[in-house]
């Protein structure tokens, strides 16, 4: 099995073939079920955004949501939360820290995490360098929070290392249009395997780039397990066997 934590539904703002086309790429990749944010949601309007995507939840039984807070619209994300996590098909919530110019730092994140926490459900929050340190260290102060760090880093990967060990709530997920030689292998090799996702970044970006990534890191059967679906179905206390 292969849960994919970072993908997204809908059309993006420039030209591309595979743009509405998830269950074509789950197919293509043996992607069994994936966890999928808005992209009008996640690039121009929140709440526009979630509800459009709830309908198409209601009949994509391989596709399951994230709710996407806008950090200074916590408000509206307060309804969004309360309307669509008891339908069951929504399981997290999706932060932009750039797109809504809402820094790991700031003092808007740090409140939408904590509303978050607040309806115990884990977040994936966009994270680049040294990002990824301040989001373990909000991970640590706010009781209850468990946190993806989307792209564990990028560039930073070396510093979500150390993030992992400072907050067993955070989790570290490699989807990133760069892979560098190792990158995997090093981060894997020295973090708990149960901290670990599989994500691609779909329709964004082929998930061919995180499939050979992983391949390529000749990981063992017990990780390669636990980053493929049992620790996202953990995460997200999915009815998977």
């Amino acid at each position: 099995m292969i849960i994919d934590v970072h993908a997204h539904w809908g059309p993006w703002f420039f030209t591309m073939d595979v743009a509405e086309a998830n269950l074509a790429t789950m197919d293509r990749y043996g992607i069994d079920l994936a966890i999928v944010s808005a992209t009008e949601a996640v690039i121009y309007d929140a709440p526009t955004g979630n509800r459009a995507l709830a309908s198409v939840l209601e009949a994509n039984d391989r596709l399951y949501g994230y709710v996407t807070v806008n950090p200074r619209r916590l408000r509206d994300a307060a309804q969004d939360l309360r309307t669509l996590l008891p339908t069951g098909r929504f399981v997290g919530v999706k932060i932009h820290t750039d797109y809504t110019g809402s820094p790991v730092t700031s003092p808007q994140l740090r409140e939408a995490l904590s509303l978050v926490a607040s309806f115990d459900v884990p977040a994936l929050v966009h994270t680049w360098g040294r990002s990824v340190l301040d989001l373990a260290a909000l991970c640590h102060d706010i009781p209850g929070l468990r946190v993806i760090a989307g792209h564990m880093g990028a560039d930073g990967y070396p510093h979500a290392i150390e993030a992992a060990r400072a907050c067993d709530r955070l989790y570290l997920e490699p989807c990133w249009s760069h892979f560098p030689t190792g990158r995997i292998t090093q981060v894997a090799a020295a973090v708990d395997p149960r901290q670990l996702l599989f994500g691609t970044d779909a329709t964004l970006i082929d998930p061919s780039s995180a499939y050979g990534a992983i391949a390529a890191a000749n990981l063992d059967p017990k990780t390669q397990e636990h980053l493929a679906w049992r620790n996202a179905a953990t995460l997200f206390r999915l009815p998977v066997a």
